[in-house]
This record gives C-alpha cells, structure tokens and sequence, in this order.
C-alpha cells in the first residue's frame, strides 16, 4: 500500500512533476519506425504531457519539436517537410531537427532575428524498429543495449497498443507471477507453460536487485521429481522483460502518454531464427488506430460459454487484452492507498521502494539505476540476457543452475 502522496509521486508524469522528472531520465520510445517511414507526414505525438510533432526529414533525419510554432503557436503537424526542416504553413518559419529556425521569410533582408529563436526540441535514436527520444535535461545518456535491438528485423517483432490508463499499473502487471496461474489461463493441450502455471497456484518467490532493477524468480514445483522456475525482469523505470522463446523474450515497455493514458510498446525477439506468423497473434487484435479491437466499450467481447471450459476469462487468447481489461479495470489511476498486497505482490512492493528511491536520487542530481553513461560497461549490459524459464529436476539446486547459466549466457553474449 501506498500513501496518497506517494502514489501521486510515482503516478503523475507532467513537466515539473517529479515522478516525470524520473522517467525524463531515460531514452522512451515515442513511435514506431513504420508511422514515420520516408516521405510521410509529420506525426502529432503527446508524451509524458507534452505535445510534440515527430518528422523525418528529406535527409532521412528524425526530429522532435514542440507541436506549436514558436511564431503565433500554429500546429506544426500540419507542416511541410522541406529544406532541411518542417516549414510552418502560417508564416513560413523553418526548423530543423534541432530546434533551430532556419528561415522568417517576412522578416528583412539582413535580419538577424532567427538566430534569437530557439524552438523546443528533443534528441532522437533508431533502434529495432523503434524511434526513441530523451525528454531530460543535459547530455543524454546511452540507449540501452538490449539484445533485441540488435537481431536481424525478421528475428523481432514490435507492436504498440494504447493503454487507457496510468502507465505504472501497466507495468506492476507483467512483475505479478501469480496472476499466470488466472487471468491467461486457456484450455491449450500440449502447451507446457499452461500446465505448469495453472497447475501450481501459489508459486514460491524470490527477488534479486540488479543493476537494471530486480530479477524475480517464482518457483512451482511441479511434482516430486520436477520445479518449475519462471523469471521476470523489472527494469527500471517503466518496463520488463518477460518470457518469451526459448532463444529470446518479450519486453513490455509501458510509456506515459499522460497521467491517465500510456502506450505499451512490445517487443519479442528470437537470437536464431525468424519470428514465426503465430507468433505475431499478439498484435492481431489491434486496429489500425493501435486501439484493441476487444474493449471496454464492447466488454472486450466476452464470451461466456467459452468460460465454462476453455478460457477462464473468456476474453480470447490474446494476452495483451487479458492485461489490458486487468490494468484498466483498477481506474484511470490506480488508488493504491485501499490495496491489500499478499505474499505474491512482493515485486511490485519492491519496484515501488526502488521508484521512490529514484526519485530521490534524481532529486538530490544523482542518475538513478539504469541511466547508462558511454564512460560505463557495467552488468545490465548483459544483466536479462539470461533464458526466461525452465523445468529442473527437483534433485538440482536451482539457485546454483541459474548462476551458472548466467555466467554461460554473459560469455556467450560477449562474443556475440
């Protein structure tokens, strides 16, 4: 549980707030490559209460301006893409990716007054079908190395879906371990991960700090011969790294619109092969608008026969409309302070002390956990390149598996 006033610090993510201040810190994803692919209009985006407008310009640079002319507050979404810069349609005020105006054609010969403007912008990277942007202060620090980046485009797959709520309870959903065992659970013979969630309710869990955020185990054992172990990465500040193939994972990445909506970017990824059709289902239910098909709106079309024996909430067998009718069911904004945290919410209790932690540390002009300088190769380099789950013989200490498993896994990635 929460205070009311910890849970505003953590929750509201404006200009000027401080739990905005935190995730400004850090590279956030603002688009996919494909809404601004060469030649295409500039994009109205809002993030974390802003309102900007994200082009690619004719020199295939991207750029992140404030959404209004610096002029008279014309909406540069509307703007054309020439000359090195968008030009605004009222007056003709040009700027580039920096923020500089480059062109007043109505001002005279000789005017020096362009150089005096200097329009909001923010940094901008490409990276595995991603754009991202820095909406912090001073040098930016490194993108993250995730090895998803970093595979060939057929080995990943990328989706975003708009989220009608805080971006935190979004996230608090993928470092719950417990709620495998309900909410995704479906009748699929000869699926194993099903079996063994479903089948041991009450996993036993175990939690590691990191450099990037917390490494949470969750133990089932499955019969007297055999344990299930399952890991989840919180990685701070707004996102996780879940199971997914068995040579890769997914990452859900939860990124603030605003205090009441957020986009939840998802990434899955395969170091060997191609991503297969099927594994693509994820972002089948998902418009053209990035909105679920399956809503609030429609009751996410729940089908109650279909819960009698194949699907326990019967809301069909994507999990991204599982969590979404979860996460948004607590409210626009969760109210933490009437909450009962059990035994199985331990995570979340820990990534809420390590936020409010990073806070502090932001407050005080420190770089909170997992701001990464180019000067530093420290372990979260490598630190959730380790497999997802596996299945040991209940003969094996599994704790000692896992530390030597994450040494193979970092040796192997070193050489990658």
């Amino acid at each position: 549980m929460l205070t009311r006033e910890e849970n505003d610090l953590l929750t509201q993510v404006g200009p000027g707030t401080l739990g905005g201040a935190l995730i400004r810190r850090y590279w956030q994803p603002v688009a996919l490559s494909s809404e601004v692919p060469p030649g295409s209009a500039p994009l109205p985006v809002r993030l974390l209460g802003e309102d900007l407008v994200l082009f690619r310009d004719q020199f295939d640079r991207i750029g992140l301006l404030g959404i209004h002319c610096a002029h008279r507050a014309a909406d540069l979404s509307y703007a054309r893409i020439e000359d090195g810069g968008l030009r605004c349609l009222y007056h003709g005020w040009l700027y580039d990716i920096h923020g500089n105006c480059l062109e007043q054609p109505g001002e005279p010969e000789g005017s020096t007054f362009k150089d005096k403007v200097q329009h909001l912008a923010y940094p901008t990277a490409e990276r595995g079908d991603l754009v991202f942007a820095y909406l912090g202060g001073g040098e930016p620090p490194s993108l993250p190395p995730y090895e998803a980046f970093d595979v060939p485009p057929e080995q990943r797959s990328v989706y975003k879906v708009f989220q009608d709520c805080n971006y935190l309870q979004g996230n608090e959903g993928n470092i719950d371990p417990q709620h495998l065992s309900f909410l995704h659970r479906l009748s699929r013979p000869g699926d194993l991960n099903q079996t063994l969630n479903t089948r041991v309710t009450a996993p036993h869990l175990e939690l590691e700090d990191t450099d990037f955020g917390i490494r949470i185990y969750a133990v089932r054992k499955v019969d007297e011969e055999n344990t299930y172990v399952r890991v989840t990465n919180f990685v701070m500040p707004n996102l996780a790294a879940v199971a997914g193939d068995a040579e890769g994972y997914s990452i859900n990445w939860h990124v603030p619109i605003d205090d009441t909506h957020h986009w939840r970017y998802g990434i899955r990824f395969n170091r060997t092969q191609p991503i297969r059709p099927q594994q693509n289902a994820r972002s089948e239910e998902i418009g053209e608008d990035f909105r679920l098909i399956r809503n609030q709106s429609n009751r996410y079309l729940q089908d109650r026969e279909s819960m009698k024996n194949r699907a326990f909430i019967g809301m069909g067998p994507n999990f991204v409309v599982h969590d979404t009718w979860a996460t948004q069911g607590e409210g626009a904004i969760q109210n933490r302070t009437t909450e009962h945290l059990g035994y199985t919410d331990m995570a979340i209790a820990a990534a809420r002390r390590m936020l409010l932690k990073a806070v502090r540390d932001v407050q005080e002009g420190q770089d909170p956990l997992h701001v990464i300088r180019a000067s530093e190769r420290r372990s979260e380099d490598l630190g959730i390149y380790v497999r997802n789950d596996i299945v040991l013989p209940s003969s094996v200490d599994w704790h000692r598996y896992w530390e030597n498993d994450s040494v193979r896994e970092m040796a192997t990635s070193t050489h990658r």
